[in-house]
C-alpha cells in the first residue's frame, strides 16, 4: 500500500473527527474535567445539611407516630362511643323554580 492510499484513508477520519467535535461543542464541554474533590466543600456541605434535614424529619415522624397512637390509645379508654350527634332539622321555605320554556 503506496504513503498515498494511507494518507487518503487518515485525513479523511481526521476531518470528520473534528466536525464531529466541532458540532459536539455546542452541546457539552470539551475541555477536560475538573477533579477536584468537593469544590471548596460546597456540595459536602450540601449533603450534610440534607442528611441533618432527614434526620430531623425521621425523629418528627416517629414522634408524631407516638402522640398519635397515645391519642387513639386514650380514645379507646374513654367513653365517646355511644354519644349521638344530634342535629336539628332545618325547614327553608323557598319558592319552586318557574318551569322550563316551551319547545317551539
Amino acid at each position: 500500500m503506496s504513503y498515498l492510499a494511507i494518507f487518503k484513508r487518515i485525513i479523511p477520519f481526521f476531518l470528520t473527527f473534528a466536525a464531529g467535535l466541532f458540532i459536539a461543542s455546542f452541546f457539552v464541554t470539551i475541555a477536560a474535567p475538573s477533579f477536584q474533590r468537593f469544590e471548596r466543600g460546597g456540595k459536602w456541605r450540601y449533603y450534610k445539611s440534607l442528611k441533618r434535614e432527614n434526620e430531623n424529619l425521621r425523629r418528627d415522624n416517629c414522634r408524631m407516630k407516638r402522640e398519635l397512637e397515645q391519642l387513639r390509645r386514650d380514645a379507646e379508654n374513654t367513653e365517646f362511643k355511644n354519644l349521638k350527634l344530634v342535629i336539628p332539622e332545618v325547614d327553608v321555605e323557598a319558592p319552586a323554580p318557574p318551569p322550563p320554556p316551551r319547545a317551539r
